[in-house]
């Protein structure tokens, strides 16, 4: 038998194993975008009921319908921009000192002041927001875009403080320091040096809360509705009224924006500070 005679069972085994990684690979797409083309069909499906396996009318009312003047989908938009923008607003306000000076001073309890801010990610949403709700209530804030802004700023923290540390953490503080011995104060060499260096973490950081503003649902429901309209709560309130035109379109619109901010996101946040976060 020759040797070219052998080597074709061998070959015939080499591609064999292109089958079951075809079948895994294909498997992990239909779980992944099949969700998604099924949201996009209802986006435009006029009728669709079982057992019809695709819509039997495709049409565009649905979106006339839903950003008509009667409907609450221009408004909840609106609200959830404007609420978003605010907290990340906020968020930095608080998140740049914070994390400058958790990255440049020698804080004695500097890991505990870390995980301080992820106390509000470790407990259950419903009952906080609850309590929270109950406390707005009784000094006004339950119902305004101000209460909504601080529910929101309280969980963008976490994002916020902890991306904020490692971005100036990252910074080479012998470019501060050179600064300083050429005649710049501590204020000009912080804006004129450090800060541009470690925009692009904190522009992360800020996309970041945008992002977990725009999609929490839990505090807009307990301290916003139903003064305060938004879109995962028109998102919750067309899926349990079985309105699924609408709440597709409504997912549509929180989808498209944190795809486009999570690709810009993997543009700014490059190993170096990824390698300074808890550090």
């Amino acid at each position: 038998m020759s040797l070219a005679t052998l080597s074709i069972p061998r070959k015939l085994a080499i591609d064999l194993w292109w089958l079951p990684r075809a079948l895994i690979l294909g498997l992990l797409a239909f779980i992944i975008f099949g969700p998604l083309l099924n949201l996009l069909l209802w986006t435009v499906a006029e009728r669709w009921y079982f057992p019809h396996v695709l819509p039997l009318d495709y049409g565009f009312s649905v979106w006339s319908r839903v950003f008509s003047p009667r409907g609450n989908a221009m408004d909840s938009l609106k609200n959830s921009i404007l609420v978003a923008v605010l907290t990340v607003i906020v968020s930095l306000a608080l998140a740049i000192p914070a994390g400058y000076a958790l990255a440049r001073l020698k804080l004695p309890l500097r890991s505990l002041i870390l995980l301080t801010f992820l106390i509000p990610q470790a407990f259950p949403n419903l009952p906080v927001y609850v309590n929270v709700a109950r406390l707005f209530y009784q000094i006004g804030l339950n119902g305004t875009i101000t209460g909504v802004v601080l529910v929101h700023a309280v969980h963008g923290l976490a994002y916020a403080v902890w991306i904020a540390t490692a971005a100036f953490s990252a910074v080479d503080v012998e470019l501060e320091q050179a600064a300083r011995s050429i005649g710049a104060g501590p204020l000009r060499a912080f804006r004129d040096v450090t800060l541009p260096l470690a925009m692009p973490g904190l522009m992360a950081s800020a996309i970041f809360v945008f992002l977990e503003s725009l999609d929490e649902f839990t505090g807009s429901y307990f301290v916003g509705a139903p003064d305060v309209n938004m879109l995962p709560l028109l998102l919750y309130s067309a899926g349990a009224g079985g309105n699924y035109q609408i709440a597709s379109i409504t997912a549509l619109l929180l989808l498209i924006p944190s795809i486009g901010f999570m690709l810009i996101v993997e543009r700014f946040l490059k190993a170096d500070v990824l390698s300074k976060v808890g550090h």
